[in-house]
């Protein structure tokens, strides 16, 4: 079993500098965004790649803590042990009502050889998916128990037709994917797309890298839902004080419900979120 996560990349390039768009610009875009948008507006926050209770991530656990934002975290099966997870418990504990705990792949390896990185993609037959699936599956149940929500982020973002077929039949309820990922989910899969990349974004200017991400908030907020994808381990100083900001200015929003992940299937239809 690999309990070893991928190899750590840099921060993207918006955050390799201490400039950025101070709080009340950020408040004036979104404020913009808000005056065509359907109201109120749900946004949800979910963090990939989570199995190792490092310090960022400790950090990121005491950002949502401190703001009462719910937060959706990614664990990939094969790197959680017991004792992993016991130190995640003491931060579930205090506030259970915050984290929604649903997997993330099974082991974050890359099986295709040619074209983009995918876990479950098509190279793979469909009896390998289903068996990683389960395995997955049964380990986060084993470990977590009733914490366990089952949602299904496959690992880059995208997956096989094959895939979410098997989803259903092993009693996933919904998947997280970027928005507008094809193939589309079958009926029985709720779709719970991401809209805004805050860190492994691949803009190499600074005001490029500003200007494409406000307009993906933009446009998620048009639609009146907008997903926010994390990975503390790509957060430097500068990620950390935008994160701030942004909590602060979104929850102080009367028109913006921020909600669990986990809420999401129970509340929705597939088609609620296109």
């Amino acid at each position: 079993m690999n309990l070893k996560p991928k190899p750590i990349q840099p921060p993207a390039a918006i955050y390799q500098t201490p400039l950025r768009p101070s709080p009340s610009e950020v408040a004036e875009r979104i404020d913009a965004a808000l005056t065509t948008a359907p109201q109120p507006v749900t946004v949800y926050f979910r963090a990939d790649d989570i199995a190792i209770p490092e310090p960022t991530l400790h950090r990121l656990l005491a950002t949502f803590s401190a703001h009462r934002t719910p937060l959706a975290l990614a664990l990939v099966p094969a790197w959680l042990t017991p004792s992993r997870w016991a130190a995640f418990q003491r931060w579930d504990a205090d506030h259970p009502d915050l984290w929604c705990w649903h997997t993330h792949g099974w082991r974050h390896v890359n099986h295709e050889a040619v074209g983009r990185k995918s876990e479950f993609g098509p190279s793979r037959a469909q009896a390998e998916i289903l068996d990683d699936l389960k395995r997955g599956m049964k380990r986060l149940r084993d470990l977590l128990g009733d914490r366990f929500s089952p949602i299904f982020t496959p690992p880059w973002n995208r997956c096989s037709a094959e895939t979410l077929e098997c989803l259903s039949s092993v009693g996933y309820r919904a998947v997280s994917r970027d928005i507008g990922a094809a193939p589309f989910p079958p009926p029985s899969l709720v779709d719970i797309p991401i809209d805004v990349d805050l860190h492994t974004r691949k803009e190499r200017s600074v005001p490029d890298g500003w200007k494409a991400l406000f307009l993906q908030l933009e446009k998620a907020f048009q639609r009146g839902s907008c997903g926010f994808m994390i990975h503390h381990q790509r957060m430097n100083e500068n990620a950390f004080r935008f994160l701030e900001d942004l909590l602060g200015i979104l929850n102080a929003q009367p028109c913006i419900r921020p909600v669990a992940m986990s809420a999401l299937p129970a509340r929705s239809s597939p088609s609620a979120f296109p």
